[in-house]
């Protein structure tokens, strides 16, 4: 079985981006054939600093490394170390009605939050999809807000078969579960593109501060606080034992303590847990040509399995 799941570099990871995708890509270590690239070619609709893109693709990779990721069971590389999957999603270009990308949820949430609007930005399910399945995929994981983007996919593929014969491979979906959500100081899904992250890897000041300015109500020090959609309560839950989020939930039902108080409850629980990956990835920057070369193995992986691919897409359509 292989699984395929992607990671842009448009900023530094995030609490969102390890619990939504980082740490159940290194849990999926073990059940199966993973590849995992990072995705700076999509990054360019949202970030045009040529040295931030190249710089961030490392961090991001360091990021994943430190964050648990084996090397020598994951297949882990650059997107644009694989130019070819322009060429697939052009064969797909051409098969995809207007329609179906007007009906992207994803793109019209982006423009309506102020994005300017671009034809990469429009067309990015089809180069998600060349990615997909220029890679055998069989499973990938995605949150809800990606799920469109894989029945896209999914759609595309099919109508390709249908019209040259059997070439890809249908991929499955599989739906992370509430933590590919993870709400961010706003309230809302916590994304790069809100500017409401908590940087996963940030200094401590830096991140005591983020978690310091997560969005409450005016409920005063002694009054009973609302816990449902309670920002706090739902990082906590991440990181903390079920009796530590029980004895918050119910010490805010009670009243009594303010919200400062359990902001620095939920930094302390964040801080620690996060030590050992920030040891790891200590270490991992004192050795960035370790990360290179993982980088390169990785893309030497992928273009084995690729350019197979694309040569039976090529054939398909008749480019010989």
């Amino acid at each position: 079985m292989r699984i395929l799941s992607g990671i842009q570099p448009s900023g530094a990871p995030h609490l969102g981006n390890y619990f939504g995708m980082m740490l159940p890509s290194v849990e999926l270590q073990s059940k199966g054939e993973c590849y995992y690239f990072i995705a700076d070619y999509h990054a360019l609709t949202s970030l045009e600093d040529p040295s931030q893109l190249s710089s961030r693709s490392i961090e991001v990779a360091t990021d994943f490394l430190a964050c648990g990721l084996d090397p020598e069971k994951t297949v882990l590389f650059r997107q644009s170390a694989v130019p070819e999957v322009h060429e697939l999603a052009w064969y797909l270009s051409t098969i995809t009605p207007m329609g179906l990308l007007e009906r992207c949820h994803s793109y019209k949430d982006k423009v309506e939050r102020g994005i300017s609007p671009n034809h990469g930005l429009f067309a990015y399910p089809v180069l998600m999809a060349a990615d997909i399945l220029l890679y055998e995929s069989d499973i990938v994981p995605v949150g809800k807000d990606q799920k469109q983007h894989l029945e896209v996919a999914r759609d595309l593929a099919q109508k390709f078969n249908q019209a040259y014969g059997e070439t890809f491979k249908i991929p499955e979906p599989a739906i992370r579960g509430e933590a590919a959500t993870l709400p961010g100081i706003d309230g809302q899904k916590m994304s790069k593109s809100y500017g409401n992250t908590i940087g996963l890897f940030a200094p401590e000041n830096e991140f005591k501060k983020r978690v310091m300015a997560i969005k409450t109500d005016s409920t005063a020090v002694a009054d009973p606080k609302p816990v449902q959609d309670s920002v706090i309560l739902a990082l906590a839950r991440c990181v903390a034992t079920a009796d530590q989020v029980s004895d918050m939930e119910a010490s805010m039902l009670r009243g009594g303590v303010g919200y400062g108080d359990y902001k620095k409850q939920l930094f302390g629980m964040l801080w620690e847990s996060f030590g050992p990956l920030r040891a790891r990835r200590s270490e991992l920057a004192k050795n960035p040509d370790f990360v290179l070369n993982v980088l390169h193995r990785g893309a030497r992986e992928a273009r084995a399995t690729s350019d197979k691919v694309l040569a039976k897409a090529r054939r398909a359509v008749g480019i010989v």
